[in-house]
């Protein structure tokens, strides 16, 4: 018996074949190296990759993984976080599925973690179950109040003049090895007790210094409530332009739950930079300076995720401090403008200053805060005016009286308090403050009690002040703490402190 073959059978099962032939092209779930250098890898076949997403890289030992940053028409970048030389041609390349996400949670607090995540301490893995996507929209107007709770930093110059709010971006900016990062990790210092979680971001430093910052923090007692995110010189740049975004996202947790936290990214000028190696490989048009169009979007969508939320959303703040590197005090460049116009203030640190040896060197002039008062209690409120404007007339007659040979009584005096003032605004590192020891050697300065004291023993005084408020004077301490304001009672208290303390300085 012989089979008859119709040939409209063969071409109804050939078309079917074919057609679904064709649906099975058109969805790629694996994918192909065709090139990789430089950090970037180019793949073909993943057409329903998204941008940010994560693939691995299956055939290379240690399953390393990317990020996927150019869509094109025939191929992806992605931007590999290990070693390149470990991929070649052909290899396979597979989706995830996962937008590029990162651990959050209290098992972080006291950890050195990478750029994902991954701990880089004691190789101990974060175990924990609450995963957040680094790249997230920024909470709406609607959703924030404005910043009126103080972030105390315990630095004198900073509280008084340049006070910061919880929820607020203050820039601080300077050139190298003027005191930025000393600055920022006194800050982290002083919120022991303040129910603030602290996130330190290094991109592209060296390991050590990432090992010395870990050291201040531990023997102050800092790392029971901060996480260090390293991205260091060594890793690549793909790690270091994730590091800020990573950590922000780890922030956030504790700003959504109604809680503070406070980020510091040092330093955003090498996250720019590792963002135009990034974009240059990629082959990205290049603009001002070779950066690409979008580096402004870049930190913008970063820090305007610091906020102080509305009360209906918890009340949570994430406070943010980037830190920003000039060459030769060059506060007009590209990339300290765009983050000056994003912030609300900077703190301006000056290298002349700093050789002169006023630590720390903040500029009062340059420096501004925009929260202003509303960041401060009104103690400090009370006692600042009157530094501010001493300190610019200050400012202002120094210039002069280096051309005059003869001065009259009266400018003579301001020039004095000036230069005990300056005195005053002095602060050794690692050696925070409380609010009650600020505003009481300011109000000791600008009241006069030190005008005649000579300008080397001013140290001296303030630190017998302290030692009084600490032993003798408890009950003030108390007072103040309890009013927060110069009350009649609270002032005449100090300056019956203060008198009585320089008549036994002057003995």
């Amino acid at each position: 018996m012989t089979t008859q073959i119709r040939p409209e059978e063969i071409s109804a099962i050939l078309k079917k074949q074919l057609t679904d032939f064709e649906k099975r092209v058109e969805v790629y779930e694996v994918g192909t190296v065709l090139s990789a250098s430089d950090g970037i890898a180019r793949v073909h076949g993943l057409a329903d990759v998204m941008l940010g997403e994560l693939v691995t890289f299956p055939d290379v030992p240690g399953g390393t993984m990317g990020v996927a940053l150019n869509l094109e028409e025939d191929n992806v970048g992605v931007a590999v976080f290990g070693e390149i030389r470990h991929i070649k041609e052909g290899d396979e390349v597979r989706r995830s599925n996962r937008i590029a996400s990162v651990p959050a949670g209290e098992k972080l607090v006291g950890r050195i973690v990478d750029a994902l995540g991954v701990a880089i301490d004691d190789n101990i893995p974060v175990e924990t179950h609450e995963f957040r996507q680094i790249e997230v929209k920024a909470p709406g107007v609607i959703d924030r109040q404005n910043a009126h709770q103080p972030l105390q930093t315990g630095i004198k110059v900073i509280d008084a003049l340049t006070p910061i709010g919880r929820g607020q971006r203050e820039l601080i900016i300077g050139d190298r090895k003027t005191g930025k990062t000393t600055l920022a990790i006194d800050t982290i210092i002083n919120q022991r007790g303040e129910d603030v979680y602290c996130f330190y971001v290094a991109v592209g430093q060296k390991r050590s210094t990432v090992a010395q910052i870990h050291d201040v923090l531990k023997r102050n007692g800092a790392m029971a409530y901060t996480t260090i995110v390293a991205a260091t010189a060594s890793d690549p740049a793909t790690m270091q332009f994730l590091a800020p975004y990573a950590a922000t996202a780890m922030a956030e947790y504790y700003r959504d739950s109604g809680r503070h936290a406070l980020i510091i990214y040092d330093d955003l000028t090498k996250h720019a930079q590792a963002y135009r190696q990034l974009s240059l490989l990629l082959r990205r048009q290049p603009g001002r300076e070779a950066y690409p169009g979008d580096i402004f979007y870049l930190h913008s969508r970063l820090l305007e995720r610091a906020a102080k939320m509305s009360d209906k959303k918890g009340g949570g703040s994430l406070t943010a401090l980037p830190v920003i590197e000039t060459q030769a005090g060059d506060i007009s460049a590209y990339i300290p403008t765009n983050v000056i116009s994003i912030t609300d203030g900077q703190i301006f640190l000056e290298t002349d200053l700093f050789n002169a040896g006023q630590r720390p060197a903040v500029n009062p002039g340059l420096s501004v805060s925009r929260v202003g008062g509303d960041a401060q209690i009104k103690a400090m409120k009370q006692t600042a005016g009157s530094l501010r404007l001493d300190l610019a007339q200050y400012r202002e007659l120094e210039a002069f009286a280096q051309f005059a040979s003869d001065l009259d009584e009266t400018t003579r005096r301001q020039l004095e308090r000036g230069q005990r003032l300056m005195e005053v605004i002095k602060q050794g590192a690692g050696v925070p403050l409380p609010v009650v020891y600020q505003v009481a050697i300011i109000v000791a300065g600008v009241n006069g009690f030190l005008d005649d004291l000579p300008r080397g023993r001013v140290k001296e005084f303030e630190q017998r002040l302290f030692e009084a408020l600490q032993t003798k004077h408890q009950d003030f301490v108390h007072l103040f703490n309890k009013e927060k304001q110069v009350t009649t009672e609270v002032k005449e208290s100090l300056n019956r402190i203060l008198s009585e303390l320089k008549e036994r300085f002057a003995a």
